[in-house]
């Protein structure tokens, strides 16, 4: 594949002509937008960025700004069709991390927990890496007798976000239930992709994270609600 790519850029006139021409930088920002892409929806893992995140790491006090020195005119908007990208791809979580400990509140994330106890444990998981992406508070619980006394402890502590994890044909009776008594007092999320996601999306319930989730999209979304 190198081989032939070579012969293709010697063909087209050689490497400093595909770089005149821009081509070589339109291929690498579509190497790069790809990947961004896939990190966001977790199908190329960082371990500790999009995938089992240390949520109590903070970062800020670290960061030293430098300007670019490397002639690559990437902060030069009039170049910036001929600029190289230069972003890594865990840079878009970082800057998730960095807004949630630069806001005046950190958003706390409620498991509650309920029903078989194989299903609730990995979900309860899969949605503490979820949402530990962006730097919030996880309070992890070890399984409820109904979904009121569930709601009523999130609140107790003042939970910012609640998130159901049950099995999938639990979720057609304990999800609306939940959702009701809860009342929009905090943000509900139902953790799968049950088949019964369009009858609680018919009852007002908006928010789902599983596997098919772009993790990136849906955090930012909950920045943009949480954060002051």
């Amino acid at each position: 594949e190198a081989w032939k790519l070579f012969l293709e850029v010697e063909d087209k006139g050689g490497f400093l002509a595909a770089v005149n021409d821009g081509e070589v930088q339109r291929a690498v920002r579509a190497t790069s937008e790809k990947r961004h892409t896939d990190v966001a929806r977790r199908k190329e893992i960082l371990l500790g960025t999009n995938q089992y995140p240390n949520i109590n790491e903070m970062a800020a006090s670290k960061i030293e700004a430098t300007g670019c020195s490397c002639g690559c005119h990437n902060h030069d908007d009039d170049n910036a069709d001929a600029a190289l990208p230069t972003a890594r791809a865990a840079s878009d979580f970082e800057a998730l991390r960095l807004a949630t400990e630069a806001a005046s509140n950190r958003p706390k994330v409620f498991m509650l927990t309920i029903g078989n106890l194989a299903m609730r444990l990995a979900r309860a998981q899969f949605s503490t890496n979820f949402f530990g992406c962006a730097g919030y508070e996880i309070i992890d619980n070890l399984g409820f007798e109904t979904v009121q006394q569930g709601v009523d402890e999130a609140l107790a502590k003042s939970a910012d976000v609640i998130v159901l994890c049950s099995s999938d044909d639990e979720y057609a009776e304990l999800a609306p239930e939940a959702y009701r008594y809860l009342d929009g007092r905090a943000e509900f999320v139902v953790a799968g992709a049950p088949a019964c996601t369009d009858d609680l999306k018919a009852i007002g319930i908006e928010n789902f994270v599983n596997v098919r989730s772009n993790v990136l999209d849906t955090l930012r979304a909950f920045n943009e609600r949480l954060l002051k």
